[in-house]
């Protein structure tokens, strides 16, 4: 706890000093800047954008907060995650400010804003030229408690929207933004650039297949190979509508898409069963997004493993048991709760049987002697659901496919004998 508050304390005066140098070098470099922002989906977009771009831009891989983005932009690399790592750090950046720039023209940002002040932090120093914003939901809500308590805005939904608005506020030419979400478009009037609103009237037609998704448009089709939510189009149109601003010809076939792990990657399990892996995080939306992917597909033996929603401060009730709401409306053959939460506000609210385990590894030992072989399985949450995976691989190199693979993160796995 105490670690935690001087975490928090000492947050953004440690990451001006970041930002102070990665300022200069962002000044020599002087690229064209494009965000891409939201509380869900911001890596798969970016990744989609990276199929199309490829090698003409430079992309924020595993970097989108307060320190990655400085620590991207110096071309600073954490190892360990470790506290070890800091003051080697803090000497390298003066003299990473002042390296060549990056031969790159373009650099595509993933930029979160998960507590009160990163959204502005970043976007003051960025200062896009386009900016995507396509998702505003409940994620990391417990950082701005504070800010409901203290009167400044009326709910959690309106502070959320209001720091991710700082993106908007400060691009300087094309906002892409999702016009059917109220919460996003009361942010609009912040910005004095030309914004494009993406609609779900856009998307004519949603089919899903084990080989890939097709989204029907009006004038196009999209096929993409790789397990997507029905939401997802949204940032398909986003980027097709910033190719057509940057004059890029698209590629609609999308075959230089990858998703990133633990975003419903598609994994060969033991006794013949297939593993949807979406355990890279979780939020309300999220999940419900890939909770009704996961219902249209047509295999019979559907089991759904999940984690609890973190991070969510005092809506953390709220958000568990409009999860139980919905699981009420879906037809799995199995559910399985891992975490405290889940059992104590989804759990009593739940019209259907569901084993429910606190601790990962029981979840996996259930797992392991309750699979009769050929089931589908989706994970999706938190409480190091990649570990459960991991020891449900067919092929044990697959681990390399999985999310939180950084040595920081097998040490936290293994107190909890993953």
């Amino acid at each position: 706890m105490i670690f935690r508050f001087i975490k928090k304390r000492l947050y953004f005066l440690v990451a001006n000093y970041f930002v102070f140098w990665a300022k200069i070098r962002l000044k020599k470099w002087h690229p064209r800047i494009i965000v891409v922002t939201g509380s869900n989906g911001k890596t798969s977009t970016m990744h989609l954008l990276k199929s199309q771009l490829k090698s003409t831009a430079k992309y924020s891989e595993r970097a989108n907060s307060a320190f990655g983005i400085p620590f991207d932009i110096l071309g600073i690399r954490r190892q360990s995650f470790g506290l070890d790592e800091w003051p080697l750090m803090i000497l390298l950046a003066p003299f990473s400010a002042f390296k060549s720039p990056f031969a790159e023209k373009i650099y595509v940002a993933e930029a979160d804003a998960e507590r009160p002040g990163e959204g502005q932090e970043l976007s003051a120093l960025l200062k896009p030229e386009a900016t995507i914003w396509l998702t505003c939901d409940r994620t990391h809500s417990q950082n701005f408690d504070s800010l409901v308590a203290g009167g400044k805005f009326q709910n959690i939904d309106e502070a959320i929207a209001d720091e991710f608005g700082y993106y908007l506020e400060h691009t300087e030419k094309f906002c892409l933004v999702n016009s059917n979400n109220g919460l996003i478009k009361q942010q609009v009037k912040r910005t004095a650039a030309k914004v494009s609103e993406i609609s779900q009237t856009n998307l004519k037609n949603y089919s899903l297949g084990i080989d890939g998704t097709r989204f029907s448009f009006t004038n196009k089709v999209v096929f993409v190979r790789a397990l997507l939510p029905r939401e997802f189009h949204y940032s398909i149109s986003a980027v097709l509508e910033l190719l057509k601003y940057l004059n890029v010809t698209p590629d609609y076939s999308f075959e230089n898409f990858e998703l990133p792990p633990g975003r419903s990657s598609i994994l060969d399990g033991i006794k013949k069963t297939r593993i949807i892996d979406s355990s890279y995080n979780a939020n309300f939306a999220s999940v419900k997004a890939i909770l009704l992917m996961f219902a249209e597909m047509k295999d019979k033996e559907k089991w759904v493993v999940l984690g609890d929603l973190t991070d969510q401060g005092k809506e953390e009730k709220e958000e568990h048991q409009k999860l139980a709401e919905l699981l009420n409306e879906q037809e799995f053959e199995q559910l399985i709760f891992v975490g405290p939460r889940l059992s104590r506000y989804a759990k009593p609210i739940l019209k259907k049987p569901a084993q429910s385990f606190e601790n990962p590894k029981e979840a996996l030992d259930y797992l392991r002697q309750n699979l009769k072989g050929g089931e589908v399985i989706l994970f999706k949450g938190a409480r190091f659901l990649e570990g459960i995976i991991e020891h449900l691989l067919l092929n044990k190199a697959d681990v390399r496919l999985l999310c939180r693979q950084e040595v920081v993160w097998r040490n936290r796995r293994k107190k909890w004998q993953l």
